[in-house]
């Protein structure tokens, strides 16, 4: 689960400071897809950066997996980062001479004690597995240029659950999608967070497909404007229509 309670964060501007986020508090439960929208420069990307443990909050808790990661140091945020939470980013980042398959065993290896063979091993058939997941099994040995945009960014899904993480964070995973590739990816997002239990918080400007989202919280100027349920969004779209 994804906590944030009281959160604020503010940044220098002059002589003065400016407030990204402003007093928030909201939760991600595990097994959901938790959106947040709201207008350029409302602050989306500032919240999840403090979710993400990126950024320290000026004041509040951030809880992860029952963990405050504002209380922690830069080098333990930076194992809770590793352990606990993927993290897929607008563009999808791959490694240019590494396969699909190489870009999970990779992020597989990074940091921690070394691995035995039997952790090696494990770790190589979980790649294959979310390779699986994720319908890329058969261009397992391609590099990010035999790709597709939508592919990359199913590998980049994959490479951030290489580490079982309780909390996914995902920012803006259709921008340079066209509709029809970001609908496979809003839907395969949300079953991943379902089959996997895990926390997940998406920012998005893009509600062509919040249908895949269970909780949507719309941000403006740095402050949660609202809420609305997947049941709530379904009685308003009802409505419209008649």
């Amino acid at each position: 689960m994804i906590s944030l309670e009281n959160v604020t964060l503010t940044f220098p501007d002059g002589a003065d400071r400016v407030t990204a986020v402003d007093n928030v508090t909201l939760t991600a439960p595990a097994g959901e897809v938790t959106g947040i929208t709201g207008p350029s420069g409302s602050g989306k990307s500032s919240l999840l950066a403090v979710a993400a443990t990126l950024i320290r909050p000026d004041s509040g808790r951030v809880m992860i997996d029952g963990v405050d990661a504002a209380k922690l140091s830069r080098t333990a945020a930076a194992t809770l980062r590793r352990e606990r939470i993927g993290i897929v980013f607008q563009q999808s980042n791959l490694l240019p001479a590494l396969t699909a398959r190489e870009q999970l065993i990779v992020m597989g290896e990074l940091g921690g004690a070394r691995k035995s063979r039997s952790e090696k091993e494990a770790l190589r058939a979980r790649a294959d597995e979310l390779l699986d997941a994720v319908g890329l099994s058969a261009h397992a040995r391609k590099r990010p240029a035999q790709l597709s945009g939508g592919q990359r960014q199913r590998i980049a899904i994959a490479r951030a659950l290489v580490h079982q993480p309780g909390a996914l964070l995902v920012d803006e995973p259709t921008s340079a999608l066209d509709q029809e590739r970001g609908g496979e990816i809003m839907a395969l997002i949300a079953r991943l967070t379902r089959e996997r239990n895990t926390a997940t918080l998406l920012v998005t400007h893009d509600l062509v497909h919040e249908g895949a989202i269970d909780e949507l919280v719309t941000v403006v100027d740095g402050a949660i404007a609202g809420t609305r349920s997947r049941a709530h969004r379904a009685a308003e779209a009802t409505v419209g229509a008649a």
